[in-house]
């Protein structure tokens, strides 16, 4: 069973709840390699802006970046697994459900602003789902596509995770 950890703040909170002021990370409960990411709110008059830089928050410099959206509520992305490819997702808009999986224990995360991003290293397999109506999930990548690179078959993940 999953552990379900959700984030939820509104655009003027400046990190996800229970995250103290001096921490950027934190690893979660029960798949350690996977972290949630506390990113910057500056709001003004003007609106909200949240950022991330590589060295600080953002682990990888990115080579690619995709954005979802548009996706019917009993909708399941991800499903897969990268043997060395890194992300690091942050919705922008709305809410979207991961669950990720090191082939021991998995965990759900919520996200729901832009205040958090979720770093997943390589070997962990990971399902977007349970899509807001307007969510809107940008993910960044460590590497330029190549289908080579994904494990989309769950068996072939857990095994390759025994030899690990």
């Amino acid at each position: 069973m999953a552990r379900k950890q959700a984030i939820s703040n509104s655009p003027r909170e400046l990190r996800p709840p229970g995250m103290k002021s001096t921490q950027a990370s934190q690893s979660l409960a029960t798949v350690s390699s996977v972290r949630l990411v506390d990113l910057p709110i500056i709001t003004d008059r003007r609106g909200s802006l949240s950022f991330a830089e590589y060295g600080d928050r953002l682990p990888f410099v990115p080579k690619r970046y995709f954005v979802v959206f548009d996706v019917p509520a009993s909708e399941v992305r991800g499903a897969h697994a990268h043997k060395t490819t890194e992300q690091f997702l942050v919705c922008v808009k709305a809410s979207v459900s991961i669950v990720v999986d090191d082939g021991r224990n998995s965990e759900e995360v919520t996200l729901s602003s832009a205040a958090a991003g979720l770093y997943i290293p390589p070997n962990i397999w990971a399902t977007q789902q349970n899509y807001s109506q307007d969510a809107v999930l940008l993910v960044l990548s460590s590497d330029a596509y190549d289908p080579e690179e994904y494990i989309k078959d769950y068996d072939e993940f857990r095994n390759a995770g025994a030899s690990r």
